[in-house]
């Protein structure tokens, strides 16, 4: 798997340290910003601060009788455009409350960094809401806290069956919403829709590429896309902006020439893997997983989701794909902790096969005026038996493209064989500059590293 540029990163762990350690310094000005927000009792007290991958939040309880709130700050450090990432998500908030039943927090108050206390950053208020993380029931149990997540094994059905029904309904219901382009939605005053994209979109292979390999961000998109090959192209050519700009993504000639050849190859398959290249696009959150789910302990009945950031109108394939999270843990993770690909998909297809199941069983009581070739089930079905899964995956895995290329695309698409001699004249002559190059570059990064 691909190693990250470890300057940027501990660039950005010393900006979220110190940024973290302005948050708890301004506690008490934050419980008042809050009640002053919220326009109501004063704060009784902090009832706990937690965090995330890329947020952290504060719980206060309010001396009214109202419920708590949560102030759920972007950190610093290890997530780019922070402004952008939460006005986006505050439009899909609103939106998905307005056109789904899909539990969400009541959305309090919102703003900028410029409107935050002490400038500290974005933030969204919400009413607090009871449940503990899905994750935490499904996970394996582990001997200590740093053990990584991954399905257990012995997990009962029942429960599997309970949770899947309520998360394919959410699904199913975000796949019945259409858009004209491809990028971030708001709300719109023109028109016969009051819901619209309207910007580029953002995405979590866009903040990765951003805090963790150096990438030039001035290289990313910045407008909306009208066509799903448009889209592609742009992630293809991102796979490739990061494979010439990571200093130390190469570890030796050989690395690179893999990956040269991976990723070239890569943006052949772009060009001739459209599904409804036109639209309708939908929505699409790559984040959407147990670990940002509430549920009830007892019931099972989820009671919130949470953070759906990166949230924009995409491909329609990629609302064809299987939920990559059925391990609690996608394919790049699995690899990344030492387990084959092989092991992935032998543990992974029967938990396909029950999550298709009870999204059978939720169409069969909710789409009965659609034919079964047009069902969400059978699209999922034929995305994983293709191999159009892997695609769409490594499409938007820039760290893992490489990964996922050899050890799947290359067989469905190549029949193992993917070599130079598929690159086109141009871009085969380009090789062994290209692979000077990194090693220059691998040089200079591992000399400045000895600093």
């Amino acid at each position: 798997m691909t190693s990250v540029d470890e300057i940027a990163e501990d660039k950005g762990e010393r900006e979220w340290i110190a940024w973290k350690d302005r948050v708890l310094d301004s506690m008490d000005e934050i419980a008042t910003f809050v009640a002053h927000r919220r326009q109501g009792g004063d704060p009784e007290r902090i009832v706990r601060y937690y965090r995330g991958s890329f947020n952290i939040c504060i719980r206060i309880e309010f001396k009214d009788t109202c419920p708590d709130a949560v102030i759920r700050f972007t950190k610093a450090g290890v997530t780019a455009f922070r402004d952008e990432k939460v006005e986006k998500e505050v439009q899909v908030m609103k939106f998905l409350r307005q056109q789904t039943t899909i539990p969400l927090p009541r959305l309090i108050s919102w703003g900028l960094t410029v409107d935050s206390p002490q400038q500290l950053g974005p933030f969204i208020i919400m009413e607090y809401v009871e449940g503990i993380h899905l994750s935490d029931i499904l996970k394996k149990p582990t001997a200590n806290r740093e053990e990584k997540e991954i399905l257990n094994p012995d997990v009962d059905d029942t429960t599997l069956n309970i949770v899947y029904r309520q998360i394919a309904d959410f699904m199913l219901q975000l796949y019945n919403l259409d858009f004209t382009h491809i990028g971030a939605i708001s709300e719109v005053v023109q028109g016969p829709n009051t819901w619209a994209v309207t910007g580029r979109p953002l995405t979590y292979n866009m903040n990765e590429l951003a805090t963790s390999t150096g990438y030039p961000i001035d290289r990313f998109p910045t407008e909306r896309f009208a066509s799903a090959n448009e889209y592609f192209k742009s992630l293809a050519d991102q796979h490739l902006i990061h494979l010439h700009t990571q200093r130390n993504l190469a570890t030796d000639p050989k690395d690179a020439r893999r990956r040269y050849i991976a990723r070239h190859l890569f943006k052949q398959l772009a060009a001739r893997n459209c599904v409804n290249e036109n639209g309708p696009f939908k929505l699409f959150c790559d984040d959407l997983r147990p670990a940002n789910i509430l549920v009830n302990s007892e019931t099972l009945q989820i009671t919130a989701v949470l953070d759906l950031e990166f949230t924009n109108a995409m491909p329609a394939q990629f609302a064809y794909d299987p939920p990559w999270w059925l391990l609690l843990v996608g394919p790049d993770m699995w690899l990344e902790r030492g387990y084959t690909m092989e092991d992935f998909v032998a543990q992974y297809t029967p938990r396909l096969k029950q999550f298709l199941y009870a999204l059978e069983q939720i169409e069969a009581e909710k789409c009965r005026r659609k034919s079964s070739a047009q069902r969400i089930s059978k699209l999922m079905r034929n995305s994983w038996t293709s191999g159009e899964f892997w695609f769409n995956f490594a499409a938007r895995k820039s760290l893992d493209v490489d990964a996922i290329f050899y050890r799947q695309l290359d067989m469905i698409y190549y029949g193992g064989k993917a070599n130079v001699d598929l690159l086109d004249d141009k871009v085969r002559g380009g090789l062994e500059s290209f692979v000077r190059m990194k090693m220059e570059q691998k040089a200079a990064y591992e000399e400045e590293c000895a600093l």
